[in-house]
């Protein structure tokens, strides 16, 4: 891709974490940003961060899971720029710690909704404009867990994997199809932001019952696993997608995951058993 200088760039989830830190990072370097979020006052922070560096974003509450919605706000930001160069879908929401015998179908649902679907809705809808372009990328966020699964995460696991089947997909579509679309799949490790306790907070306002443990696991998560600071993150995301590589590991912790997995395909669920009951002080 070689520069970010004057390419529209779209982000969602950026009102908070790394979507945030991605639209400052490509403001900086004279992208023009056009950000999204469910969070209204979370996005309007963004967005006035983004002001103070005379980026002048394109700003819109978005709900990544609501199909129409995705259809219209695209249209808006073609509408708005004339162009759109860049796709970063990165809304998601955590999934708490639920075995598959005690997870509801609405917190399946809901997962899937936002981490899956949105991921889809940002990509089909986006998708013509970048190849119009004549320079796109379409930068798909997936996670640690689109590499390896866990216990009492399979809602989340089923989405992260199944972001890297269809970003991995899309890729070789692209590439057989000799589209001017570069396709660049993200796995973030611990990344420091509210993703674990957004995840009490959201099933709490749901009416579902949170245990103990899951508010312990969630603890655990942010005191020990989320360390790197979702700026650097960004820095590292926004390099891979400049080199236009295909897949961006972030952190140590990914990039030892994605070793384990490789080398102990058998027996790396055991290794991560043995983990998460060191790690969160149970099985």
């Amino acid at each position: 891709m070689g520069s970010f200088d004057g390419k529209v760039a779209v982000v969602t989830g950026a009102g908070s974490g790394i979507g945030r830190e991605l639209a400052i990072g490509l403001a900086r370097r004279g992208a023009r940003p056009a950000i999204s979020d469910v969070n209204e006052e979370g996005l309007n922070g963004t967005a006035e961060r983004l002001n103070a560096l005379n980026a002048k974003p394109h700003v819109e509450v978005l709900d990544v899971s609501d199909r129409s919605a995705v259809q219209k706000y695209a249209s808006s930001v073609a509408a708005h720029y004339g162009v759109v160069h860049q796709i970063y879908n990165n809304a998601g929401v955590a999934g708490g710690a639920t075995p598959v015998i005690d997870c509801d179908y609405d917190t399946y649902e809901r997962i899937i909704a936002i981490n899956l679907w949105g991921v889809i809705h940002g990509t089909k809808e986006f998708l013509p404009y970048l190849i119009e372009s004549g320079d796109g990328h379409v930068v798909n966020v997936s996670s640690l867990n689109g590499l390896m699964a866990q216990a009492s995460m399979s809602a989340y696991c089923t989405t992260k994997f199944a972001v890297r089947g269809f970003t991995e997909s899309l890729r070789a579509e692209m590439l057989s199809a000799g589209y001017p679309v570069q396709v660049t799949l993200v796995h973030p490790g611990g990344i420091k932001t509210n993703i674990a306790t957004a995840a009490i907070t959201e099933a709490e306002k749901s009416g579902t019952e949170i245990t103990e443990q899951q508010r312990q696991r969630a603890e655990a998560y942010n005191k020990k696993l989320l360390k790197m600071s979702p700026e650097r993150a960004a820095r590292i995301i926004l390099a891979g997608v400049q080199a236009n590589r295909s897949r961006v590991l972030v952190g140590k912790d990914a990039k030892g995951v994605d070793i384990l997995v490789r080398l102990a395909p058998r027996y790396y669920s055991r290794l991560v058993m043995w983990w998460d009951e060191r790690t969160f002080g149970g099985p």
